[in-house]
């Protein structure tokens, strides 16, 4: 059983106050894109974790593996099971790699399990934030801890250029100092940025940013830098680091990426798409 998972872009993400639960409420649109992780799930003789080509834990402690052994649990399987994942979404950016391979798992095995939708909708909310979304993927509206999603208006009109500067930020780390600095919201993208879908709807921002700044000041330099070389506004996905811009054609983004000559983790042009993962025949 194998899947390709995809990465999720926040185009715009409006932070709250945190709750009395300790989480901040969130509310944004959010977006699969074609930037995907190879994810395969298959009986074996012992349990076995295997990721080729990224940072991800090689262990229990990785969030795709727990989405086996909640699955397995659900279902009272016994069944040893590896899991091999390759990678190609970046940790630590904001593009909800780990979220997206483990709905990918989940789905897989309940596929494989017979496991109901409602039960996977649950056992999606209990991994993380971003995996109910992954598990639908799409174009979305998503509220609360990432367990609210209303459907949206598929977006189709622009492609996205993506650069990962070289370094990482910590998701808890950007959310305590966005605490620490009173809450702010981000700077709003300006509407000749944008494709005419998104144009007149909520503004497109990421109130993560200033906090991610804060931490890290080449965040901002590096947005900066971008969106002078690109002429046009660029954004944060998630709490960071990963930045991207609208493009209209996958030449012209592809383009736009290339021209980016100072070392990063990752440059790429990709399109939305209206799954979160689905499964790769062979």
């Amino acid at each position: 059983m194998k899947a390709a998972a995809y990465a999720k872009v926040n185009l715009t993400l409006a932070v709250y106050p945190r709750s009395a639960d300790g989480y901040h409420p969130l509310r944004g649109i959010f977006q699969s894109v074609s930037l995907a992780d190879d994810v395969a799930v298959l009986p074996a003789t012992d349990d076995l974790v295997t990721v080729r080509g990224g940072e991800a834990p090689q262990d229990e402690t990785n969030l795709a593996w727990r989405a086996v052994e909640v699955a397995r649990r659900t279902a009272r399987v016994t069944q040893p099971m590896s899991l091999d994942i390759g990678k190609r979404i970046p940790s630590g950016a904001g593009l909800g790699g780990g979220s997206a391979d483990a709905a990918a798992t989940l789905g897989l095995l309940a596929d494989r399990f017979g496991i109901d939708g409602e039960t996977v909708a649950e056992l999606a909310e209990s991994l993380g934030a971003d995996v109910p979304f992954s598990l639908v993927g799409g174009t979305k509206l998503v509220e609360g801890r990432g367990e609210r999603l209303k459907d949206y208006e598929p977006i189709s009109d622009f492609v996205l250029g993506i650069v990962v500067p070289p370094f990482t930020l910590s998701t808890p780390a950007v959310f305590d100092e966005w605490d620490r600095l009173g809450g702010p919201t981000g700077d709003v993208m300006d509407d000749q940025s944008l494709p005419p879908s998104l144009r007149g709807g909520p503004p497109i921002r990421n109130d993560l940013f200033p906090a991610a700044v804060s931490l890290d000041p080449r965040v901002g330099e590096w947005r900066d830098e971008i969106s002078t070389r690109w002429s046009t506004g660029v954004a944060m996905t998630g709490s960071g680091s990963a930045l991207f811009a609208f493009f209209s054609t996958i030449d012209e983004a592809s383009n736009a990426v290339a021209g980016i000559d100072v070392p990063t983790r990752a440059t790429e042009a990709v399109r939305p798409m209206a799954l979160g993962w689905e499964r790769i025949h062979e």
